[in-house]
């Protein structure tokens, strides 16, 4: 008899310790003092929702895994023992409020997604019109005190979750629009502890039902392998640069896994079955002390099978893996200790969920997951005498603020779909591998050590600042060693400090690859509780923890952080092109350019589309500054097909413009009209159907479907800007060299 497909969602939710530790100084902190409000708003905003809507299809099973770190925090909040500064500014009277308070509330109480959490929302969106067109000194010299309480309710507002707006007072708060009161403020965050307070209850709650199953993680999010030996960085990158110093202490493993075991028991009354690796990192050296703690499964990413196979896995043009019945199954991990199971996660259905359905209709991004799911099926038919398990795992907080109500039509029409589909069965990963145990044997020492960004490490070590802070780290570490006296039963402050700055959170936004308006506080926090480490053993704290580890500047050129959804416009929105890649071109680039049209240009994609922007110098209009044809080329690197020239006249003879291309996208900038061509034989170009949208009003926006180009994922193209008139050559973009971007 066929098996149905199964499919194991499994979300993650972690913040990392914001409890502060200190000032710039050093000095001890007020009790309960947090830098940032994350835990606060995405607890009211994502952790409740999300297994709420789950619970209305009984039918549906699932896994949610629940940091330590995060744990602490919620149950800070809910006791009233947290404070942050966001919170400390809203339940202060708008009268008190000095300069600087003001200066904060204008800065950053608009941190959320405009689209998604600020739009609609007019009195919201209102204040937040004024801050970006008119600037912030105009708020500061204009806004009025109501003004500024009206944007302190609405910032705590904006985040509660819209499966809660039928609460009544939240309901009237929303109608209310205005005029809100101190005491309006004060109800506010109220109701944000009160949906707090619900969160680990109903967690244990479902998974005492058996719809869901919660998993943890070692206590503060570190990266184990690098914990046993920074030296893993160099198993997927040999030529790595490391920190001078090599961090290896292995005995802090268990320690993080029996106080991330003792957490779960005391909150859930039973012992944990599953454990999420931080950033889903894995090696050898850390599976003994995983099934000793008395772990069943772990979880992975595929480009660490993929590894641990010695086997790419390769996708069609639709994104479907070749060759299915090698992911989508769990493995058996033969350790010293006993075995382990591992299931490792399709990488791109879970970037599908968290980057790219949210800029598309529900209806469209179900059918788009479920078609995925259902092409799997067919993919393993001839197979179907044995259950197979497709893991779709993922970040289960920060993907839902760039959806419409926070994700909730999506999710309700998945949850319906699936639940009406008989050939789909959503289940824990403890449920199927206990009817289901792994046939499959990954010999231990044959496990790839690597994470789940390119399988390697390089997100958190070998960048010159993230190595400056693991020498930093050891240095602090090998301080605590030199105090054996100092145990976790008599000086636990020491060792608290050291698990939160043994946390992976700082080394990802140092250096290059993240960046966040918050990069210097992160680089504060880490060296805060480093600090705490010496100051709780009687040491001097050294210099270099007293300065930041990198320098926190406006970033120039760099390449993209993470996908983008811009909406094509022409207007350059800052939020949407955050994590876009970026070129400077105007005066940044010397004095023979300063006369630039174009100041900026930005890249990024995500799986539906490449994105383009090109920023215009104040007053510049196309057809006159700027010529009125703008032509995009581009070719696909070690790949054989036919390419062209580029199809103008008077092109200089130097590289890139004698190169020959595969696309050509041309623009007409007074009329937007594009046209499409692909290169054929004899060096010809074709005419190509396009649904390329482009937006031009400040700046030019461009979106090129993939779906347009009929290319494989993970081909990598080269691609340059060149602007014409009359067919004729006039310059091109970016100076002296092409951009590289990659298929996702």
């Amino acid at each position: 008899m066929p098996y149905p497909l199964h499919v194991a969602f499994i979300w993650h939710q972690h913040q990392p310790l914001y409890k502060s530790r200190g000032d710039a100084n050093y000095y001890a902190a007020s009790e309960g003092q947090y830098r940032l409000p994350w835990v606060r708003l995405h607890g009211t905003k994502d952790y409740l929702d999300l297994i709420l809507l789950l619970e209305r299809y009984p039918k549906l099973h699932q896994t949610v895994n629940l940091v330590p770190s995060l744990i602490m925090q919620i149950e800070d909040y809910v006791a009233g023992t947290a404070l942050d500064p966001y919170l400390i500014a809203t339940v202060t009277p708008v009268e008190n409020l000095d300069r600087a308070s003001k200066e904060f509330v204008i800065e950053h109480f608009f941190d959320a997604n405009q689209h998604t959490l600020i739009n609609p929302h007019p009195r919201y969106s209102e204040l937040y019109g004024q801050r970006q067109e008119r600037g912030r000194g105009w708020c500061l010299e204009n806004w009025q005190e109501q003004d500024y309480s009206d944007l302190l309710a609405w910032h705590n507002l904006a985040w509660i979750d819209p499966l809660f707006w039928d609460d009544p007072e939240i309901e009237a708060w929303l109608k209310q629009g205005k005029g809100f009161t101190l005491s309006d403020r004060q109800r506010i965050i109220a109701k944000h502890r009160e949906i707090l307070s619900r969160i680990i209850p109903q967690h244990r709650k479902m998974q005492e039902s058996g719809q869901l199953e919660v998993t943890t993680t070692p206590y503060t999010h570190p990266i184990l392998p690098l914990l046993a030996d920074t030296n893993a960085g160099r198993v997927a990158v040999p030529n790595m640069t490391l920190p001078e110093s090599r961090f290896q202490f292995a005995e802090d493993i268990p320690r993080h896994l029996n106080k991330a075991w003792q957490m779960y028991e005391e909150r859930f009354g039973c012992a944990p079955r599953g454990l999420w690796p931080s950033e889903q990192s894995v090696s050898p050296e850390i599976l003994p002390y995983v099934a000793k703690q008395g772990f069943q499964w772990l979880c992975s990413d595929e480009a660490v099978l993929g590894w641990s196979l010695k086997h790419f896995f390769h996708r069609d043009e639709t994104g479907n893996v070749y060759e299915p019945e090698k992911l989508y199954r769990p493995y058996r991990l033969e350790t010293p200790a006993g075995d382990l199971a591992i299931v490792f996660r399709d990488h791109r259905l879970s970037d599908l969920i968290g980057f790219t359905y949210s800029a598309m209709e529900p209806k469209q991004a179900v059918t788009n997951l479920v078609g995925h799911l259902e092409a799997i099926a067919r993919s393993l038919k001839d197979k179907a005498d044995q259950p197979w398990l497709v893991t779709i795992a993922l970040d289960g907080e920060n993907c839902w603020e760039f959806y419409p109500q926070d994700g909730k039509p999506f999710l309700e029409l998945l949850y319906q779909t699936l639940s009406n589909d008989p050939d789909i069965k959503l289940v824990t990963v403890s449920e199927f591998i206990e009817q289901y145990p792994p046939t499959e044997t990954i010999p231990a020492q044959q496990l790839h050590s690597g994470s789940w960004v390119d399988g390697s490490f390089t997100t958190w070590i070998g960048d010159p600042a993230k190595n400056k802070a693991w020498d930093l780290l050891t240095a602090a570490r090998q301080t605590l060693a030199n105090h054996p006296e100092a145990t976790e039963e008599n000086n636990p402050e020491a060792w608290e400090a050291l698990y939160a700055a043994e946390g992976s959170d700082w080394f990802w936004w140092f250096g290059e690859g993240h960046s966040s308006n918050q990069d210097a506080m992160f680089d504060q926090l880490f060296r805060e509780h480093l600090a705490a480490l010496y100051r709780s053993l009687n040491e001097p704290v050294p210099e270099n923890v007293r300065q930041p580890v990198e320098v926190h500047e406006a970033r120039g050129d760099h390449t993209p952080q993470g996908f983008i959804h811009p909406m094509i416009d022409g207007r350059g929105n800052e939020q949407d092109w955050d994590k876009a890649g970026r070129i400077e071109v105007g005066g940044a680039r010397g004095t023979m350019h300063q006369s630039s049209p174009i100041q900026r240009l930005w890249y990024g994609v995500d799986h539906l589309n490449l994105y383009l922007r090109l920023d215009f110098q104040t007053g510049v209009q196309p057809g006159k500054e700027i010529p009125p044809e703008l032509n995009l080329l581009w070719f696909y690197e070690n790949r054989p097909m036919h390419n062209s020239p580029i199809p103008l006249v008077d092109l200089p003879k130097e590289s890139p413009l004698n190169y020959a291309f595969h696309h050509h996208l041309g623009i007409n900038l007074l009329t937007q009209t594009v046209w499409l061509q692909e290169a054929g034989e004899y060096s010809r170009w074709q005419s190509r159907a396009s649904r390329a949208q482009v937006g031009i009003d400040s700046c030019v926006e461009i979106a090129i479907p993939w779906a347009d180009l009929q290319v494989e994922p993970d081909y990598g193209l080269r691609l340059v800007i060149v602007f014409s008139e009359g067919g004729r050559y006039r310059q091109y973009l970016p100076e002296n060299g092409m951009l590289a971007i990659s298929v996702p």
